[in-house]
């Protein structure tokens, strides 16, 4: 594949020194585990392929590794001040109404209390209202299933940063 094919914010990630490689992975995925495999499998011929080694990556990670890439996540409906990427995917909370933040804010410490992390879901593009919505549903899940709730919209998140870095914010990413 000639590198006219690779999309260029691709090219970019490829070509980066290792340690801004792996600061730029830690962008998108606070997980060391992750980020590892991810800097070793470049250069990545395509975005679907730098997609499928994030998949297998978020696949492949311990509890422990799951914490840690929980830990680099605030809370929806709090982002970090400063922090334009959650601001960002997280606007669907911006504009809700007072008592759905408040709401919101509740619901975050309940299912925290429940689980022991922070409740993690990929908001971008959904409102305020369904992020809501599915807090409360998933309050209901047992503590295993979960864990594996959590991996799977951690690889939506993921997707959609790796889109970001990539330069292909324009190509909606497919869900694993």
């Amino acid at each position: 594949m000639t590198s006219a094919s690779v999309p260029q914010g691709l090219a970019r990630f490829n070509a980066l020194e290792e340690s801004a490689a792996l600061a730029a992975l830690h962008e998108v995925c606070a997980s060391t585990a992750w980020a590892r495999p991810l800097l070793a499998g470049r250069p990545y011929p395509t975005l679907d392929a730098l997609y499928a080694a994030a998949d297998a990556a978020t696949s492949a990670l311990t509890a422990a590794d799951l914490d840690e890439a929980m830990a680099g996540h605030p809370p929806i409906g709090g982002p970090r001040p400063g922090d334009p990427v959650s601001a960002r995917e997280q606007s669907g909370m911006t504009s809700a109404p007072d008592r759905l933040k408040a709401e919101m804010r509740e619901l975050n410490l309940a299912y925290q209390e429940k689980f022991g992390h922070v409740f993690l879901v990929c908001a971008t593009g959904r409102t305020g209202e369904q992020l809501r919505d599915a807090a409360r549903q998933r309050l209901g899940n047992t503590p295993e299933r979960e864990r594996e709730t959590v991996r799977t919209e951690l690889g939506r998140i993921n997707r959609v940063r790796l889109a970001r870095l990539a330069g292909a914010e324009d190509r909606q990413p497919r869900h694993p």
